[in-house]
């Protein structure tokens, strides 16, 4: 009569596939499980969002930057050709002096047929305007504190706040986005510096400061 041999050794993965199946089988559904309460708590929506507000928030404002530096360029230009002209040494630009190539002798006639008084009431009105789309540029980069070119949900709380804004952690991006440049806007066409300065100052008083990296984009978007 043969006996069979005992088994021998612990029961193992390798030596018992049920067990490897159940033990895969918890993984699977543990790992389904911390998936959905992840979704649960971080909706799609959320994935990138900050970074998307702080991208499309200040390209806004550096398209306008760009628009106005032209616009400034072109008043400086044929205000200087002006007064050249008129053998008058021109006013200067207050720090600002990015120029445009230009043919004033053809240019400045056509674009201030009003002559020099013209040109010069446009060279001010300019030169306020990209005063304050830089401001409001630097106001943008500012709110980044840690510069990493995303805005965090404090950030963005503290950012609404110093705009005199509502925020809601649960709008949509483009909400947000939408709520924050058409408050730029508004501030850029009254050329309100003071509502800017004051939002400044909201965020210096909590302890949000002009970086080196700031400066160093700001140098950027003037040249």
């Amino acid at each position: 009569m043969s006996v069979c041999p005992a088994a021998t050794g612990p029961i193992t993965r390798a030596n018992h596939p049920r067990l490897t199946q159940r033990t895969a089988a918890r993984l699977l559904a543990g790992g389904l499980v911390a998936i959905l309460l992840l979704l649960t708590l971080f909706p799609g929506d959320s994935s990138g969002k900050e970074n998307q507000i702080f991208e499309q928030f200040t390209r806004h404002i550096g398209q306008q930057i760009h628009k106005d530096k032209q616009a400034f360029a072109r008043a400086s230009s044929c205000m200087t050709w002006f007064y050249h002209k008129a053998k008058a040494p021109p006013p200067t630009a207050q720090g600002i002096s990015w120029q445009a190539e230009s043919h004033p002798e053809v240019d400045c006639p056509r674009a201030y047929p009003g002559g020099i008084n013209e040109a010069r009431d446009d060279f001010s009105k300019t030169q306020s305007l990209l005063s304050v789309s830089l401001t409001s540029y630097e106001f943008a980069l500012v709110a980044d504190r840690n510069d990493d070119a995303t805005y965090s949900r404090t950030e963005l709380q503290d950012l609404f706040r110093a705009l005199a804004l509502p925020y809601d952690e649960r709008d949509q991006a483009q909400k947000q986005i939408t709520l924050l440049t058409e408050r730029s806007d508004s501030w850029y066409r009254n050329r309100n510096m003071d509502a800017l300065m004051q939002g400044m100052s909201d965020l210096y008083e909590r302890g949000y400061r002009v970086t080196p990296s700031d400066r160093s984009e700001l140098n950027r978007v003037m040249r």
